[in-house]
């Protein structure tokens, strides 16, 4: 649940001087009865994190070792931990945007300018792009696990989260 979808909602109706209608209130509604669903993706992303983060990293380093070699961008412990951090970042931005139900503080607050600043630093948008990826699998795996969680449908949820994912990846890539 968000207060921008309900603050874009109540701006919108008092601009034109009009009662909320029966379609926003419903709209409004379905956001509420969503956040439970909402609240247990992000507590189960935010929970793992520093595993989803860590596994996405060895997982990508295994994949394209080069980028751990003498004269890779992730040479030196410390440039691996400046990508997990990057990763870590990546990741919690991810988690705001699925709590939201809204990518723009994604793109205005982590994507915006990213690839640039890689480019400049010669940092791989491309394996980054994959690391991502890695990410988003292994998140989706943990939040597809019906254990302990708000019963009902998540598809739609899961499909919002993986676009979040796609469009940090597509965004550095």
């Amino acid at each position: 649940m968000t207060l921008d979808v309900f603050t874009k909602v109540v701006s919108q109706a008092d601009a034109r001087g009009e009662f909320l209608s029966t379609e926003q209130l419903d709209a409004l509604t379905a956001v509420v009865s969503a956040g439970s669903k909402r609240l247990d993706v992000v507590n189960r992303i935010t929970s793992n994190a520093k595993d989803i983060v860590t596994s996405a990293a060895r997982s990508l380093f295994a994949d394209q070792p080069q980028l751990v070699a003498p004269g890779g961008n992730a040479y030196t412990n410390r440039r691996a931990a400046a990508c997990l951090r990057d990763m870590e970042i990546i990741l919690r931005y991810v988690t705001y945007a699925a709590i939201a139900g809204d990518a723009s503080v994604l793109d205005d607050r982590c994507l915006n300018g990213l690839r640039e600043t890689y480019q400049a630093l010669g940092v791989p948008g491309a394996s980054v792009a994959v690391g991502v990826g890695k990410m988003k699998e292994a998140a989706i795996s943990i939040v597809n696990d019906p254990n302990g969680i708000t019963k009902g449908d998540c598809s739609s949820l899961v499909s919002e989260l993986a676009s979040y994912f796609d469009r940090a990846a597509a965004a550095v890539a």
